[in-house]
């Protein structure tokens, strides 16, 4: 790493949020992480560049603007519009932010793979596809829905099993069906293009030790490489939103080929803005200039395997470093649209500040890759007491007394060097943590400074000198030392609250601060009257938010990545009274619940039927505890054909519901129902 006081020019991304919905809590952790780590750059006065875009390309956009009854371009730019009023209510600070389907994606699109193809490193061979024979498209696996065909668990996508884990191709899946038109699909032959990703092992070993990533990461691509490195197939079949593939009609690029080339393209088009940037210059295979990627921890193989052998295979150069953050929970659990903490970034700033919720995660974050908790107690109690409490409350009690007595002048001198000394020196150690991403041990250092600068302020006590004859040169000179110690608190903080600080700038009659600026106190300077900076987290508020959250529950609401649009799957085709009426569904008590020794989803449970008792293994154990479960009343297919699993025979199955994880609840019978009674 650079020295921070030579002036670097750093390009920085964030993964570009898909096309196909709103920005939620969750993707704000990336999104807020990465602008702190960029602001902080501009403020040590190096060239720091932050772009992005909109993904937005692929499958589930082609199928959402179909049923919407418009077309993806307009979807999309819907989408870009709430993305970017979004982006900027939470002060994220892009230089630009483009969409991947634009000119300057497609033309790197195809410069790269002709760069790869004329390389040697495209294959081109016949694969079987699942197709829909009523769309008339073939399905990408998480578009098919199935039998497990290891265990038999129905309502399965195309590539994995939630229930015991196993993964598989399309073809192997039992009685599939299509997820977009319920047709039963058949099998296809079709030309594929692949990136032969085995091609730059040696280069992807070097990179990926030469610590371009997280430990934890390069832990996980030893196993990738233990395992060998695949072809990628690159290409998708007409009907598909996206990049036709050169000199291949009705071929176009997987979304997630041009997906990344698209930070290059943001970049190229503000290039083109912008005169004193060459995009040469930033992306040669010999640049000097730094380059460095947020992603989320779940999209690392993409970023740290596909994505640099891409870029050496065309020529270009490859990331400084990627760095992986973990997932999101709220109140330690995963975000639930059932609880109400799903919660969109559109209903969180319809209630609350959003610098509050950039403090909280700064006070979360880490270099690491762990999930980041959002406890929604914790987090008004932090920054009531952190920010109102303790910061704003420097200034509110300091400021009063320097306008009104003093006509807003502060002191000639500073009268505790010794004091404002150790905070301008604290920069050296909180520019080092804000530089290894080290944010919530920056924030505790900071806090720390607080602390001491409201001892300060009571240990003088300006309210009670002011009432004294004689000491007005005092009141004077504790209130500007409270302001220059709050002056420097304000620029610590100042990447991770900018529009506080561009307030706290105003009060103060100063101009924007830098880094270096902390290490001067004021003296002899003119401040402005002081208005309340930021006002407390009310409970009313954050009740709101959670109760809006719910609502969308009514919503159809979609997902942000390439994936089915939603875990509510639309209603399966009818089927006639008869058919219904062949169920035996019957009141079981759990007798016995157990761990299942290697899966990871399902619990044995032993259900007592009133004459008999059945073994039925159900895929249940990320909402209950074995020993939650025993004695509970639940209801049962009675009379469902065994079927045999690997952990044994499975003699009927229970019924639950919900969208999955936390949120699956067995259906509990009323009092007065009884083992083996039928439900009618």
């Amino acid at each position: 790493m650079n020295e921070l006081k030579s002036k670097r020019h750093i390009l920085v991304t964030s993964a570009l949020p898909y096309a196909n919905g709103s920005i939620h809590l969750g993707h704000l952790v990336e999104y807020i992480q990465t602008d702190i780590w960029v602001r902080f750059q501009k403020m040590q006065g190096h060239e720091c560049i932050y772009v992005c875009a909109d993904d937005a390309h692929g499958t589930p956009i082609m199928l959402r603007a179909q049923n919407e009854g418009i077309t993806p371009e307009e979807l999309i730019a819907r989408t870009d519009l709430e993305h970017r009023a979004d982006f900027a209510d939470f002060g994220i600070g892009f230089d630009n932010f483009h969409s991947t389907h634009s000119d300057e994606n497609r033309e790197l699109a195809e410069y790269i793979y002709k760069g790869l193809r004329d390389g040697g490193h495209i294959a081109v061979r016949t694969i079987k596809q699942a197709y829909d024979p009523e769309k008339e498209m073939f399905l990408p696996d998480r578009f098919i829905k199935g039998e497990c065909p290891r265990c038999g668990a129905a309502e399965q996508y195309g590539d994995s099993c939630e229930v015991c884990g196993a993964t598989y191709s399309p073809t192997e899946l039992k009685n599939a069906v299509s997820a977009v038109s319920g047709a039963t699909p058949v099998e296809k032959e079709s030309e594929h293009f692949f990136f032969k990703l085995g091609d730059f092992e040696p280069m992807l070993r070097e990179w990926t030790q030469g610590n371009h990533t997280q430990p934890e990461i390069s832990h996980k691509l030893d196993e990738w490489f233990e395992s060998g490195l695949q072809d990628w197939d690159i290409s998708r079949d007409a009907p598909y939103f996206g990049f036709e593939i050169p000199d291949a009609p009705g071929k176009y690029f997987y979304v997630w080929l041009d997906a990344p080339i698209g930070y290059m393209a943001s970049f190229r088009n503000l290039c083109n803005k912008r005169e004193d940037l060459d995009f040469d210059t930033w992306w040669n295979r010999d640049s000097d200039c730094e380059v460095y990627h947020f992603i989320g921890k779940d999209i690392a193989y993409f970023h740290t395997l596909f994505w640099p052998a891409m870029l050496s295979g065309a020529g270009f150069r490859t990331p400084t470093a990627v760095f992986c953050h973990g997932f999101l929970t709220v109140n330690g659990q995963k975000m639930s649209k059932s609880r109400g903490t799903f919660i969109k970034a559109r209903s969180y700033l319809d209630q609350l500040n959003p610098e509050y919720l950039r403090y909280y995660y700064a006070a979360k974050l880490s270099k690491g890759i762990e999930d980041l908790d959002l406890n929604l107690e914790d987090f008004q109690l932090r920054i009531n007491s952190d920010l109102v409490g303790k910061v704003v409350n420097i200034a509110s009690r300091c400021a009063g007394f320097i306008y009104k007595r003093f006509d807003g002048q502060l002191s000639g001198d500073c009268t505790e060097p010794e004091l404002y000394a150790h905070f301008a020196e604290a920069r050296t150690q909180i520019a080092q943590l804000y530089e290894q991403r080290e944010f919530s041990h920056a924030i505790r250092e900071i806090m720390a400074l607080a602390d001491q600068a409201n001892q300060y302020i009571d240990a003088n006590k300006p309210w009670v000198l002011a009432k004294e004859e004689g000491k007005e040169q005092q009141v004077q000179a504790v209130c500007s030392m409270g302001l220059n110690l709050f002056r420097a608190l304000i620029g610590f903080l100042k990447p991770v609250l900018p529009k506080m600080a561009e307030q706290a700038e105003a009060f103060l009659n100063i101009e924007a601060l830098l880094w270096e600026d902390i290490a001067t106190p004021l003296t002899n300077h003119t401040i402005n009257k002081f208005k309340p900076l930021m006002t407390r987290v009310e409970s009313e508020k954050v009740d709101a938010m959670i109760e809006a959250s719910k609502e969308h529950l009514q919503e159809n609401t979609q997902p942000i990545k390439s994936a089915p649009q939603s875990k509510i799957e639309p209603i399966a085709a009818e089927i006639e009274f008869d058919d219904f009426a062949k169920l035996d569904l019957r009141i079981a008590r759990i007798v016995k619940a157990e761990h299942v020794k290697g899966a990871d989803k399902l619990l044995q449970l032993t259900l007592d039927l009133g004459d008999e008792t059945r073994n039925v293994f159900a895929g249940i154990k990320s909402a209950y505890q074995p020993e939650d479960l025993q004695g509970k009343l639940t209801v049962m297919v009675a009379n469902l054909k065994p079927r045999k699993m690997r952990f044994g025979i499975s003699e009927g199955m229970v019924l639950a519901a919900g969208p999955g994880g936390k949120d699956l609840w067995i259906l509990e019978p009323h009092d007065g129902a009884q083992p083996g009674m039928r439900v009618k």
